[in-house]
């Protein structure tokens, strides 16, 4: 096998990853994020030494503070009368949850969390009736809580509150009498 020629690493482009994924640990190159043709076309004065973006360090201070998603989705809605199947109300957490994340894409939190990728925290919450769901809604309204409740149109049923990402500390108290949902 012949080494590829300097010329050869120059015209290659240089590669990045959709923001938020990862490379595999197996392509980790002496203990360097780059793959193992990077390294060499650097060392070789053939690319940078910077990194590209899928090397960004975490926005903000993400390291000192996790951020976390928080869903409420109604448990009332899964037993009688209701009866609605799992699929149906899994669709209600996504709909809050992206409504929620665009309404707020433009925070920095939104931004730092959605570059975590496939490292996001989100908590999914079980509100026993669509009265602890409302109430929520207000307490976070008065507390200035960044949400998004998710009404099932045409049968105007209150179903989920999805909150834009927050660091745990920063909305915990305001939902720690819910349940995980199970």
């Amino acid at each position: 096998m012949t080494t590829p020629s300097p010329a050869y690493f120059a015209a290659r482009p240089q590669r990045s990853l959709p923001s938020g994924s990862r490379r595999p640990s197996s392509v980790r190159h002496n203990g360097c994020s780059r793959l193992p043709w990077e390294c060499m076309a650097a060392h070789l004065g053939l690319l940078p030494l910077v990194a590209t973006t899928a090397h960004k360090l975490p926005v903000g201070n993400m390291a000192a503070r996790p951020l976390v998603q928080y869903v409420v989705l109604r448990g009332d809605l899964r037993g009688e009368p209701f009866s609605w199947p799992l699929g149906a109300l899994v669709a209600q957490a996504c709909h809050a949850a992206l409504a929620v994340t665009h309404a707020h894409y433009e925070h920095p939190d939104t931004a730092a969390y959605l570059e975590q990728g496939g490292s996001m925290r989100t908590v999914v919450l079980e509100a026993p009736d669509e009265c602890a769901l409302t109430t929520l809604a207000e307490t976070l309204q008065r507390n200035s809580i960044d949400h998004q409740v998710w009404t099932e149109q045409p049968e105007n049923v209150a179903t989920c509150i999805a909150l834009r990402p927050y660091a745990k500390e920063h909305v915990h108290h305001h939902l720690k009498k819910f349940k995980l949902l199970k």
